[in-house]
Order: C-alpha cells, then structure tokens, then sequence
C-alpha cells in the first residue's frame, strides 16, 4: 500500500473510531457521551468541562444555564463542522459563563445566512487556541453590558458574507456588551463585512494579524460602530484589494455615537496597502468627534493616519 493511502486510511479509522466511541466526556464526572448535547446537559446548572476528543463531529449544542469549558483534548484535532443548533450556531450559549480551547469550527451555514461557530446570548466567553474558518461567521455576542469577552491565540478565515439582500455578516460580531479582549489573533481571506465588528463599551485589540490580501468584498479590519474606549495597539494590518469598502482601515462610530471615545488609544501598529492596490486609505477614520490618542503607527505608502468624517 502506498504512504498516501496508508494515512488515509489511518485518517479515516481513527474519525471512524472518534464517531463510534463516546467522544464527548464530563471531566468532572468522567462519563463520556456520544451526544455533545447529552454532555452540555449532565452538567446542567452546575460547573463543569467537557473533553472532546480528537475527530470531526457534524454535531452542535446549546448551553441553557451554568457555568461550562468545552475542551479539545488535543487543541487543534476536535472539529465541529457543518452542524447548527436553532438555525444559528454549532454552540448557542446562555449560561453564565463559557470557556472554549483548541477547538475547531468549520463549514457553518444558516438559512439565514447566518451560520456561526459560536453564538453567544448571555453570560462571559473566552475563546483561546480555536480556529474559525469558511463560514458565514466566526463569532456572534448578542448585547448584553454585563458581558465579558476575551478571545486569545485564536484563528479566523474564510467568514464574512454580503448580498442575497441579507444585512452582511462580520468574522466577529460583538453586540453591546462591556469589554472585549482580542489578542494574539490572525485574520484573514474574509468574504465579505467586518473582521471585527464591535459595540463593546471598553475594548483590547492587540498583537494581532489582519491579512486582507486574499479578501473578497470586504470593509473594514476594525468597526466600533458606536464608539468605545480602550486601547487598539501592536497589530499588523494588510489591506487587499477586492473590498467593498477599500477607504478604511479602522472606523470609530461609525453608525452613531452612543459610547464615549474620549482617549481611546490607537498605537504602535503597522498598516500597509497589498501590492497591485493604488487607492488611498485612512487608517483610522472617525465620526465621534472625541479625544482620541493616535500615535507611533508605522504606515505605508497611500495609507492617511486620519480622516474626520462627517454623517
């Protein structure tokens, strides 16, 4: 047998074996389900973890109360594809708070065409070592100001979506919420809307990758859309160009102003324009009117480091 086959078939016994066994195991228990519904549900309104071993799973869960870290048990080898709950999201999510580690979620799509790996309606989230990837969206927080979200060494491609007369969908898309944290990050091949769309109050949006080269019919890297404080600092940005919106890089209050963003700080990044681009951008482009702190970013030919915009 040749090597290609041989790690086919590898391949294929060990998803096989995934599938048949009870890959979904309650750490605090240690009883393992073959229902990942089943796991969310032996935790119920308690603390728990779920393990999930390595395997690709066309499965999906919504978490009703309590406080639960879904787990792969190697990061990077427990897939959720192509499966989501409600018509919405492979985990709908409203206990009190989430955790999510090295999973990955793939191939999501909604009759809506909204399809998310993970839909966040009440509660905390964090999210750190999971991958996102050709779906209509990444992640979408519904608003709630008592949120807190943190997203950590995460990966996001291949999301966003425009057309069909649908309002567009972002790769993240946060509602209302308190803070945001989004950190050590990489964005990329986006198919339309926002990478980050947010309407946190305070948010953290450092050491992170924004590749639009390979994007598609794309606005903004970065839109508070309402205005916030916080700080936007250390990222690397590459505008592509195919966007639908190519004269922005980061937008403040875009939509409205109903957040302050009186000192927020945007600092220490890089932004350049992909090569085959000629069209001028603004780096940062602002409605609010506010004090905002812009300094020390590194920007290429064609890129403008401001723009007061006017409705």
């Amino acid at each position: 047998m040749k090597l290609t086959s041989l790690m086919l078939a590898v391949s294929l016994s060990t998803a096989a074996l995934a599938q048949n066994v009870a890959p979904f195991q309650n750490a605090q228990t240690g009883r393992s389900y073959k229902s990942l519904q089943a796991a969310v549900d032996s935790i119920g309104t308690g603390d728990g973890t779920i393990i999930i071993a390595p395997g690709t799973y066309r499965q999906c869960a919504v978490q009703k109360s309590g406080n639960i870290a879904f787990r792969a048990a190697i990061p990077g080898q427990s897939i959720l594809e192509g499966k989501i709950c409600e018509k919405k999201a492979a985990l709908i999510l409203r206990g009190q708070a989430t955790r999510v580690d090295g999973i990955i979620f793939q191939n999501l799509q909604g009759p809506a065409a909204k399809g998310a790996g993970i839909r966040l309606e009440k509660g905390d989230l964090s999210v750190t070592r999971a991958v996102f990837r050709n779906s209509e969206q990444g992640i979408l927080v519904l608003d709630d100001p008592r949120s807190k979200i943190s997203i950590d060494q995460s990966s996001f491609s291949g999301l966003g979506r425009c057309g069909r007369g649908l309002p567009c969908t972002q790769g993240v898309d946060i509602g209302r919420v308190g803070t945001l944290s989004i950190t050590k990050s990489r964005f990329e091949r986006g198919n339309g809307g926002h990478y980050i769309k947010s309407g946190a109050a305070r948010v953290t949006i450092t050491d992170n990758a924004f590749d639009d080269s390979r994007g598609r019919a794309t606005s903004f890297m970065v839109d508070l859309p309402i205005g916030a404080n916080g700080s936007i600092s250390r990222n690397i940005f590459v505008q592509g160009q195919s966007k639908a919106d190519d004269s922005i890089f980061i937008a403040i209050a875009s939509e409205r102003r109903t957040q302050s963003s009186d000192e927020l700080s945007i600092n220490a990044n890089e932004a350049t324009i992909a090569s085959g681009t000629t069209k001028a951008a603004a780096f940062v482009a602002d409605w609010s009117g506010d004090r905002l702190a812009l300094g020390g970013n590194r920007l290429g030919p064609g890129v403008k480091p401001f723009e007061k915009r006017a409705r």
